[in-house]
């Protein structure tokens, strides 16, 4: 099976840059989209042979999540417990042997003036992960607006109390994985240096200054499944780089 995750930055810009192209080339079982700044009727979506399942938030043009899916799933959830649909930050699809769960988690912001309701979210979703593994494997992707370790930012000394980066946010990422989950990617390379974000300021992507914000986390019990996790730093249109896990289910 094969899985892609993208923060298209907005997906109507991006299918100006090459989003539709990548989509077909890579013709993935399940595509996940977060940040699609988008409310539902603004752009023709449609993709043929795929389920399209998609949540918008309230203010326009701002975050959204959506999932494209060749395979019908058994139940559809949007949020968490009903929480955040407000903002469209998490979809769940249920699928005989395991769920996929694609967000967008928020960001801490500047001066982290959204740290707190952050934190909140972070608790929210590890349970809510944790109760959906009780049945079954689960795959959890999306933008989450960490970087875990200093091997995941370029500058880690400079960005320490920078939203992203906080030993807050850091920690909130241990405690999911230590509750039964692997970071697939880091599970496979742990040491490897690659990213999946750039800010679109002083060149960075073309200096290769960035971070990893964007995640496939497997359960515990599924990590012998995977068979690969990458990163497409070469695929432009948007200021996050596609991901991709190949597993086996």
């Amino acid at each position: 099976m094969k899985i892609i995750s993208w923060n298209t930055n907005g997906l109507r810009a991006c299918k100006e840059k090459g989003f539709d192209e990548f989509f077909e080339t890579e013709d993935a079982d399940i595509f996940c989209v977060q940040e699609t700044k988008m409310q539902e009727g603004q752009a023709d979506l449609k993709k043929k042979g795929y389920h399209l399942f998609m949540s918008s938030a309230e203010k326009k043009g701002y975050s959204g999540t959506l999932i494209y899916s060749k395979k019908e799933p058994i139940s559809v959830v949007f949020g968490i417990n009903e929480k955040y649909n407000d903002e469209g930050r998490v979809i769940t699809l249920e699928f005989e042997d395991f769920y996929m769960v694609n967000a967008y988690v928020p960001n801490s912001q500047e001066e982290l003036k959204r740290l707190d309701y952050r934190m909140v979210f972070e608790d929210d979703i590890r349970k809510y992960l944790n109760s959906l593994s009780k049945n079954k494997t689960v795959i959890y992707t999306g933008d989450l607006n960490v970087a875990h370790t200093e091997i995941d930012i370029k500058n880690a000394k400079s960005n320490e109390r920078n939203a992203g980066f906080t030993i807050e946010e850091r920690t909130k990422m241990t405690e999911l994985l230590e509750s039964g989950f692997v970071d697939s990617f880091r599970y496979l390379y742990p040491n490897k240096i690659e990213y999946s974000w750039w800010s679109y300021r002083f060149q960075a992507r073309a200096k290769n200054v960035g971070w990893r914000l964007d995640y496939f986390i497997v359960s515990e019990n599924a990590k012998n499944k995977i068979r690969d996790s990458k990163i497409y730093t070469s695929v432009l249109g948007s200021d996050h780089a596609p991901i991709g896990l190949e597993i086996e289910l």
